[in-house]
């Protein structure tokens, strides 16, 4: 579940923001061979307050559900369970937490804070894209993690020539709610 996912300190709580889940998508790209192969997560959810025009004042944090991992094939997704996997039993979730939101101007933000998978927590910088229309705010961008880092194919599976280290993530979070930029 993609919970908090912008949850802020200083700003009053607006109970009237909230995550659109069905027209949002958290997605990955890795290759294997040299083959890119995309992947998303089907199950996230956020709680979010946050104000664009004091984002220092924002907490930003979400969580993934592992298990709802999608590559099209019910092999490799059963795969990814596993424990050299991402161990699903034993960590189910994926979090972020954030430990800083600076504004860089025109809507385009830089979200400093640690990402968490199995237990193992780095240190990421994600820049984020919002536009709004209407009534609506979504937030874009991406960022690289390596996945040995994270113990993500692990065993047999630390060997980058058939699944490479690097891991872009992608993120496109359609919410409501947000004040105006």
């Amino acid at each position: 579940m993609l919970t908090g996912l912008l949850a802020g300190t200083a700003a009053p709580a607006r109970a009237d923001q909230k995550l659109l889940a069905a027209q949002s998508e958290i997605a990955f790209t890795s290759k294997q061979m040299g083959v890119p192969v995309d992947g998303k997560f089907r199950k996230f959810d956020a709680q979010l307050v946050f104000d664009p025009k004091q984002p220092e004042a924002a907490k930003i944090g979400f969580t993934i559900d592992l298990a709802s991992v999608s590559l099209g094939t019910t092999e490799t997704e059963t795969e990814l369970a596993k424990p050299d996997w991402f161990n699903t039993k034993a960590f189910p979730q994926a979090s972020f937490q954030s430990t800083a939101v600076k504004a860089l101007g025109g809507g385009r933000f830089e979200v400093s804070g640690k990402l968490a998978i199995k237990s193992i927590g780095r240190d990421v910088v994600v820049p984020v894209t919002l536009l709004q229309a209407g009534a609506n705010t979504t937030a874009s961008g991406g960022f690289a993690i390596k996945r040995l880092d994270f113990k993500i194919g692990d065993g047999d599976w630390k060997d980058t020539s058939m699944v490479a280290d690097a891991v872009q993530v992608t993120f496109k979070l359609v919410l409501t709610g947000v004040g105006p930029l």
